[in-house]
């Protein structure tokens, strides 16, 4: 049996598992990983901060079949790199955070960069472990990738000390464990058939990781069959193919009115892939007396609200195809599932929001023309995201890259991962001035790694959903909400990439072209009247 350390053991252990891709900040800490990585078939991306490597992380764990892998240093490297895994825990999406530490011997002495990694990150992760035991390298590898892929998705946290890193070891990775895909049981398909056909108002919700393009078809041709309107967890608009006529749009932030109310009106809401949580709900006040179906592999149901009539302990993608090809009898009330549908189609409607600088409702009736029907979206957090979330058409399965917890930073290093992930398929990302400004730099990562990716940076000088409450709540006293920009073309033009302001709303479309054209990583600096708080359209 050959010999090697632990840190090149763990390399090849992730390249057992199918690992394509690592995101990296790098450290002395962890200095025997990044020598196993020299020659690795894996890709080393090395991100321009921890941040941002850990949303390229988590945008690779949400488009792809295996967990985001990031590795960062101890002490302000894992303080950095905290928001992504907050972000992969709330939003239950598969992540791995390596983190370097001290050398064993110096724990427990403030020795530099020392902090307790279980402390900070044991209440949002799933598991946190350190490798005190070189030989368990490997298996300790494997677990992490099983835990962030079992049940509920989420991320798994691994401390390497230095000096174990270097310890001499067997060479033998282990064989990755199977994750279960459970499958429903025919008794579970049948009590909820039964339940749908006494039915008058049933309502789907669909939500969660795992989807595929075959599930996301089959679940939504089923729903059609069955007259059941489906909708969309917030920021998992990508489930199921917005062309079929089951869907009606999505909950939570940005929502209709019409979907909120539908939420309240139904008698029987199917949770397939999330739960009721408190965005979908409005905070825990709709939709709370419907009886209650929830597909979920979670067998905690972490997060969710209310009632529950039957849980289902399923892979959304097993329940999909598992689902009846007949259809279950109808007793639908009048209009119940046209009405949805009818709706939905008039809130996508992109109409002009009127005021100075580029109308983003007649740019996103441009996108819906443009871009390429397989196009992945990605964006952050804040008021820019309510035009992409409304108007654009996700057709395609692991189509969006966006934090479902509110997450600021995480649309640029998101187009970043995506693109390196699908480098056939077009990425556009929405950002909003303030959320560019946290992560923009790791531009500088795309044009070193080859990805390229359209940036639109919606330029209105406020933090605009933080002003919109001011307004609400403390009118006529605005306060640490204005922002100072920079000349974003030029920023993207600096990189290397490429960059255009568009003062016009009837430029944008030229100009969009010329983006998609460059080949680079591009970038259109759209000023918007900082009043315009969100689309504007006489349907809410």
């Amino acid at each position: 049996m050959s010999t090697t350390t632990a840190g090149h053991l763990i390399v090849g252990q992730l390249e057992r598992a199918g690992i394509k891709r690592v995101y990296t900040v790098p450290g002395e800490s962890f200095l025997d990983v990044l020598d196993g990585l020299h020659g690795s078939p894996i890709q080393n991306v090395v991100a321009r901060q921890e941040g941002g490597a850990g949303f390229m992380a988590l945008a690779e764990g949400r488009l792809t079949e295996l967990p985001g892998i990031a590795m960062v240093t101890r002490g302000p490297g894992a303080a950095n790199a905290f928001i992504a895994i907050h972000t992969a825990y709330q939003d239950a999406t598969p992540l791995i955070l390596f983190v370097g530490l001290i050398p064993v011997a110096d724990r427990g002495r403030e020795s530099f960069q020392e902090f307790d990694i279980t402390a900070w990150f044991g209440s949002t992760a799933k598991k946190v472990v350190t490798l005190d035991d070189a030989a368990s390298a490997a298996r300790v590898v494997d677990d992490a990738i099983f835990t962030a892929l079992s049940g509920r998705p989420g991320p798994v946290v691994i401390g390497l000390p230095e000096d174990v890193l270097v310890h001499v070891v067997e060479n033998a990775t282990v064989e990755p464990r199977k994750v279960a895909r459970p499958e429903p049981a025919p008794a579970d398909l049948s009590d909820l058939t039964q339940k749908l056909e006494k039915a008058r108002k049933p309502l789907i919700v669909v939500g969660g990781e795992g989807w595929t393009q075959e599930s996301g078809e089959q679940l939504a041709a089923w729903a059609s069959r069955n007259s059941i309107p489906v909708v969309a967890d917030f920021r998992a608009y990508d489930a199921v193919p917005h062309r079929s006529d089951a869907y009606a749009g999505f909950l939570g932030y940005g929502r209709s009115d019409a979907n909120a109310q539908r939420l309240d009106d139904a008698d029987l809401i199917v949770f397939v892939g999330c739960v009721r949580g408190d965005v979908l709900s409005d905070g825990y006040k709709r939709g709370l007396d419907a009886k209650t179906v929830v597909v979920n592999a979670d067998a905690n149901l972490l997060g969710h609200f209310g009632r529950v009539d039957q849980h289902i302990i399923a892979d959304v993608t097993a329940f999909a195809v598992s689902l009846p090809a007949t259809s279950v009898a109808v007793n639908r009330q009048e209009g119940w599932f046209a009405s949805a549908r009818a709706d939905q189609l008039a809130f996508s409607t992109p109409q002009p929001d009127g005021g100075i600088g580029v109308d983003l409702g007649v740019a996103m009736e441009v996108l819906k023309k443009e871009m390429a029907d397989d196009a992945v979206l990605t964006f952050g957090a804040g008021n820019h995201a309510l035009w992409p979330a409304r108007y654009l058409d996700h057709n395609s399965a692991n189509s969006l890259a966006a934090p479902r917890n509110g997450a600021m930073g995480m649309g640029i290093p998101a187009a970043v991962a995506a693109s390196l992930a699908y480098p056939g398929r077009q990425v556009i990302s929405v950002a909003g001035d303030g959320c560019f400004m946290m992560n923009g730099q790791e531009i500088a990562t795309a044009m070193g790694y080859g990805a390229a990716f359209i940036i639109l940076v919606v330029d209105n000088g406020i933090f605009a959903t933080i002003r919109e409450h001011q307004e609400a709540h403390y009118p006529d006293r605005p306060s640490g909400t204005h922002m100072t920009n920079p000349d974003f073309a030029a920023l993207a033009r600096s990189y290397g990439g490429y960059g255009e302001r568009v003062d016009r709303t009837e430029d944008f479309a030229a100009a969009f072209r010329r983006a998609v054209d460059s080949g680079l990583p591009a970038l259109l600096h759209l000023p918007q009247d900082p009043t315009t708080r969100s689309p504007k359209t006489s349907t809410n």
